[in-house]
């Protein structure tokens, strides 16, 4: 998928003007080699130019590589914003006169294939018409990046066999619902979304279960086959990801068996306490005045009321 944009139909779609990319400016002082950068250019009389995209990063340009990019810039002065140049940007018909042409070729080399796959499902929905613009590859690069270090410790592949925990298997599981679902809808870009979440939080778990990590990497697989094809080889696996059986949602991993209720005192929430969802008002009510941080706020007095809301919030009138 990541090649089929930048086939020749979408070349000949760039020369037609058709298709829309992001473009960076500099601005060049009037009648001076000097380059001001683009919170001080009210400050000059400038001139706005295009530059080459492939030196700026997030608005930020690589004053180096644009003094390579043209002799005449090679001994221009830079003013810079906090150590830095930044540029000022615009969304126009992508074209080479503008230098806002992105080749393939250039984000694989630059960040891989599974990324570029990844970013451009990650743009929007497919039905949506939007303009090219890698201002947030790097947040999907980061996001392989640790996908891939939920399988190492260093540059050593670890994995355990443990049993996973409540919290491992209710991330999972909500990753299998939400990406099932998705995909079916051709909702791509909620995927990836669903796929950063699910691998931010089984990181903060420090979860390296083998059983959870293989259904993680099946999930990932048709947004990232080359990642997910490797991972699934490092699994012991014999056969192609492709092949793997799609992981099964199983509602009971969403269940809660206890609700962290925030405790208010006059409406102010001062403290929360994990409880069963079982417990009734008067349980509830119970557990409240046997908490060590209710004396405090208490202060010897005995409250006016009591408010509780199951698996919602608890509230000391006092």
């Amino acid at each position: 998928m990541g090649y089929i944009a930048f086939n020749e139909p979408f070349k000949k779609l760039i020369n037609q003007g058709m298709i829309l990319g992001r473009s960076s400016f500099v601005y060049k002082v009037k009648d001076e080699n000097k380059f001001v950068s683009f919170g001080l250019r009210k400050e000059h009389k400038t001139q706005r130019l295009h530059a080459d995209i492939s030196n700026v990063v997030n608005d930020e340009l690589n004053v180096g590589e644009f003094k390579k990019w043209r002799p005449e810039f090679a001994d221009a002065e830079f003013v810079l914003e906090g150590g830095k140049y930044i540029c000022g940007s615009e969304i126009e018909k992508m074209s080479k006169s503008k230098y806002n042409v992105q080749t393939p070729d250039e984000l694989v080399e630059k960040y891989g294939a599974d990324t570029l796959r990844c970013y451009e499902m990650f743009l929007g929905p497919l039905e949506q018409a939007k303009p090219w613009d890698v201002q947030g590859i790097s947040g999907v690069n980061n996001f392989l990046k640790k996908l891939w270090r939920l399988f190492h410790q260093g540059e050593s592949f670890t994995i355990s066999k443990q049993e996973p925990t409540k919290e491992n298997l209710k991330s999972l599981h909500q990753a299998i619902k939400k990406v099932t679902e998705d995909i079916t809808r051709y909702s791509f870009n909620t995927v990836v979304s669903t796929l950063m979440i699910a691998v931010n939080e089984l990181g903060s778990q420090k979860c390296n279960n083998k059983a959870i990590l293989s259904d993680l990497v099946v999930l990932v697989s048709p947004f990232a086959p080359h990642i997910a094809e490797e991972l699934w080889f490092l699994l012991g696996n014999s056969s192609s990801v492709t092949v793997a059986s799609w992981p099964k949602f199983e509602a009971v991993h969403l269940i809660e068996s206890d609700f962290e209720y925030p405790v208010s005192f006059n409406g102010k929430m001062r403290f929360k306490i994990s409880l069963p969802v079982t417990m009734s008002k008067e349980e509830v009510e119970k557990a409240l005045f046997e908490h060590e941080k209710t004396a405090h706020y208490l202060s010897g007095k005995d409250p006016k009321k009591v408010i509780v809301v199951p698996q919602r919030i608890i509230n000391v009138v006092m």
